[in-house]
């Protein structure tokens, strides 16, 4: 069982349709072919592989507007990041999710706020 994070803390599954599935090893010269497919989810094999963060900056940047999930070890921590990147959602494993408990992740969720320009504007 898997558990979905939006940015209104843990969120059941919605999604009824099928998934591309890229691999966080995903050759960034083939994202284009996947530009409109309805939804992609990134797998995230480890917290420490963050080659998944720039394959979604990659797929926004070239135009993707379907539904875009991050899959696997992320981290509450990672959750600001994986919405500037530009996923939409964060699917983690039940026992991730038992270790980082909802709180810690909504205590995120606010993550327009809570970058270093915002903190910048803020001084200004």
């Amino acid at each position: 069982m898997s558990v979905i994070i939006r940015d209104e803390g843990f969120v059941p599954e919605d999604y009824t349709g099928d998934w591309v599935e890229l691999p966080s090893d995903t050759d960034p010269e083939t994202l284009a072919q996947h530009g409109n497919a309805p939804a992609i989810r990134i797998a995230f094999p480890s917290f420490s592989d963050g080659r998944g963060f720039t394959l979604a900056r990659l797929l926004r940047l070239g135009g993707f507007q379907g539904r875009l999930r991050a899959h696997g070890h992320v981290i509450a921590d990672q959750y600001a990041m994986a919405r500037r990147a530009g996923f939409d959602e964060v699917e983690i494993p039940a026992d991730l999710a038992t270790r980082q408990p909802e709180d810690q992740w909504r205590a995120r969720c606010d993550w327009r706020a809570h970058d270093y320009q915002a903190r910048l504007r803020a001084r200004g």
